[in-house]
């Protein structure tokens, strides 16, 4: 036990390191700008250092769960993938669980940059091809999946807390930033939002091999 914990805190560096890298590639893409848009960067980077607390430092979930429910779990980096250690998949179930895990959040990570792109260097006009075809909201989007994704991959007790919050306060903010769109761009967003979908994209139209340049 005593070395297992001795592993567990040496990396702490590594943790440091992961929340600085994440946290500037939060801010950079979405680049908050009211209160509401510092609200949800501010929960997103609360889950980002909880995440990588645990995963590096202090292993909060481990100790609860082998403390308050008598769960047996080996004090030691590696039971960090709880659902392999929970399932009793071993290694190659911890294999399993990051190759899904890292699919999800790289797929959010390629949504958050396209659409941080497309924005940019819109000049202030409407966007309505590349990601944007597929949904209204693709960097909101690629936080669900890089949320989801990390779930998959290290789930803890405060991130699997904060998950949902960050999910409600991004469809909040969505819809105010859609109420402000109406009002500048008029008929052509609301055209926009009848053909385009919020979120989730028709999955026909993507296998089809709609653009996202």
């Amino acid at each position: 036990m005593a070395d297992g914990y001795q592993e567990w805190v040496g990396l702490w560096p590594y943790a440091v390191l992961m929340v600085v890298v994440a946290s500037w590639a939060l801010y950079h893409f979405l680049a908050p700008a009211s209160w509401r848009d510092w609200a949800g960067a501010g929960l997103t980077q609360a889950f980002i250092i909880a995440l990588y607390a645990e995963m590096y430092g202090f292993p909060l979930t481990i100790y609860v769960l082998t403390g308050l429910l008598g769960i047996e779990i080996p004090l030691v980096h590696y039971s960090g993938h709880l659902w392999a250690t929970l399932l009793g998949y071993g290694r190659v179930g911890t294999v399993a669980e990051m190759m899904l895990g890292y699919a999800f959040v790289m797929a959010g990570v390629v949504l958050i940059a396209k659409g941080w792109a497309r924005v940019h260097f819109a000049g202030g006009h409407l966007v309505q091809d590349g990601v944007y075809s597929v949904v209204r909201h693709p960097q909101y989007t690629g936080i669900f999946l890089a949320v989801l994704g990390q779930l998959v991959h290290w789930p803890t007790i405060p991130t699997l807390a904060l998950a949902p919050f960050i999910v409600w306060l991004y469809v909040r903010l969505a819809r105010r930033e859609e109420a402000r769109l109406v009002e500048k761009f008029g008929e052509a967003y609301r055209d926009y939002r009848r053909r385009v979908p919020m979120f989730l994209p028709r999955w026909r139209e993507v296998a089809a091999g709609v653009e996202l340049r």
